[in-house]
């Protein structure tokens, strides 16, 4: 079982190293990131503030995806300094002057455990905010991606599905995505690691290959049903 983290000095965060557990109140009450969501991804991302007009149009575009997001078993998880009532005055004002509820839970980090915790808060920009951090963690609470926005730039949702669908399609399928990868589009094949098996390659009717490095191909429509 995963411990949890009493500090509050940021960790080193790597990809494809295991993020540290925390515990937090939320929107949806008392949650336990290990223990949260479980065996489904997890996309944590960070707000500067409530009630700002850009954290605004990003949270009125994650609860309209939000169900492009469930259905790749991605579960959402909001953060910022702010606090319980100051989330839900807001999540209500979002769904009373934008017609779009606010399904998945805000953590309400007033002593900035997790956001120094994952190195949400950058000092150049500000003592107590967060910048726009957005993580991705696998089913395995493994940290697999992650993008910084500055505060006055708003998050790119189409890049945020764009890097969802890659990693689960390059999960199930032992392949990797290309340069401006889409859903749909060919993927390439691990280059072969002998001198026999490059030959092979070269000479392969199933990809379509380049050299012996760089061959693609394109995955049945089976393949890319949640990733898999």
């Amino acid at each position: 079982m995963n411990t949890i983290s009493n500090e509050t000095t940021p960790v080193r965060l790597e990809l494809n190293g295991p993020v540290p557990d925390f515990e937090a109140q939320t929107t949806k009450g008392a949650i336990r990131l290990s223990e949260w969501a479980k065996n489904k991804w997890v996309i944590l991302f960070s707000h500067p503030a409530d009630f700002t007009p850009v954290c605004t149009t990003e949270f009125v575009q994650f609860a309209k995806r939000q169900s492009e997001f469930e259905q790749k078993d991605v579960a959402l998880l909001g953060c910022s300094v702010d606090s319980i009532y100051s989330h839900i005055a807001w999540a209500r004002n979002i769904q009373d002057k934008f017609g779009v509820k606010i399904g998945f839970p805000i953590i309400a980090d007033l002593d900035g455990k997790v956001s120094r915790l994952y190195g949400m808060i950058h000092e150049h920009s500000s003592n107590t905010s967060a910048v726009r951090c957005v993580f991705f963690i696998d089913p395995k609470r493994i940290l697999r991606a992650m993008i910084y926005y500055p505060m006055n730039v708003g998050r790119n949702f189409d890049e945020i599905m764009r890097v969802i669908d890659a990693l689960q399609v390059a999960d199930a399928n032992k392949v990797a995505c290309p340069a401006n990868w889409t859903r749909g589009m060919d993927v390439i094949i691990p280059a072969p690691v002998t001198m026999d098996d490059a030959e092979l390659r070269v000479e392969s009717r199933e990809y379509q290959v380049a050299d012996w490095y760089f061959a693609m191909k394109k995955l049945p429509e089976t393949s890319l049903r949640k990733g898999g």
